[in-house]
């Protein structure tokens, strides 16, 4: 997804549309990573960038945005997209997601314990299903 502002491309943030089971509820979402701002906004931070790419993530037509960062990475994220109201960290939630290389020794999944980070965009965070694990791979 690229997010414009007056000047021409301001950032922008991989973003893929898909699903991902919370606990027993199947949710779409567009799942956030990789993301990178022009030079001339680095020192704005991830705020701006969030802003910047709301209008995109609302064309997405998903009802949050969803991505997940290290507990080491907590107080930073809280910092910059918490107290702006832009995000939801959501921690005690376990990750399932499909290993890249598949082994016959070995499980074809991991699970992870991550910050889950929760945008709303289409609906409100009391919307977010509750839940202990999330599901990457889908229904």
């Amino acid at each position: 997804a690229i997010g414009y502002d007056a000047r021409g491309v301001a950032a922008h943030v991989g973003a893929l549309r898909r699903f991902i089971k919370v606990g027993a509820v199947d949710l779409l979402v567009a799942e956030l990573g990789l993301y990178a701002v022009r030079p001339d906004l680095e020192g704005l931070g991830i705020p701006h960038l969030m802003r910047v790419m709301y209008p995109v993530l609302q064309e997405l037509d998903v009802p949050f945005g969803f991505g997940t960062v290290r507990h080491a990475l907590r107080q930073h994220i809280a910092r910059l997209l918490g107290r702006h109201g832009l995000a939801t960290i959501v921690s005690g939630v376990r990750v399932r997601s499909t290993l890249r290389d598949v082994h016959l020794d070995t499980p074809p999944t991991r699970i992870e314990d991550v910050l889950i980070v929760v945008l709303p965009i289409g609906r409100s965070m009391s919307d977010w299903p509750t839940g202990t694990i999330i599901d990457r791979n889908g229904p």
